[in-house]
């Protein structure tokens, strides 16, 4: 019986390919970490606005990190994840500004960066917010 009770207590959670979104948010920030230092260094940009990714990606990282380590405070927490990748996807939304020029890719590193943004942050901030209406679903 108390097997039955833990198996309920598992399907609880939102998952995303296996993983729970605390997972897939530290996953999600060390990936933007990366992305920002890789293409800074491969395309030997001297500028700031290289590390951006990397700079929205250190905050995801430790807020996903905290509600881990913190689950009393995993709605706080996951709230402020959210919100960075929310502004993840609103800052790769510059992407478009090279569209409407007829001018994409003209700094190719730059646009491809804008367009990682755009689609992971998309992509990032629609399961957070299936997770959190899973979540108010399945409230006891």
């Amino acid at each position: 019986m108390e097997e039955n009770n833990n198996n309920i207590k598992e399907i609880k959670e939102f998952t995303f390919l296996g993983k729970s979104m605390e997972s897939v948010s530290i996953i999600y920030g060390i990936f933007l970490i990366i992305w920002g230092v890789t293409v800074s260094f491969i395309s030997g940009s001297n500028s700031l606005t290289s590390f951006i990714p990397s700079i929205f990606g250190l905050p995801i990282l430790l807020f996903s990190f905290l509600t881990v380590k913190l689950p009393g405070k995993k709605k706080l927490f996951m709230h402020i994840v959210v919100t960075f990748g929310l502004i993840v996807f609103i800052g790769g939304l510059d992407f478009s500004r090279g569209l409407l020029k007829g001018t994409p890719f003209n700094n190719m590193w730059a646009d491809t960066s804008k367009l990682m943004m755009l689609i992971t942050g998309l992509i990032f901030t629609f399961l957070c917010i299936k997770s959190f209406i899973f979540a108010r679903k399945n409230r006891q």
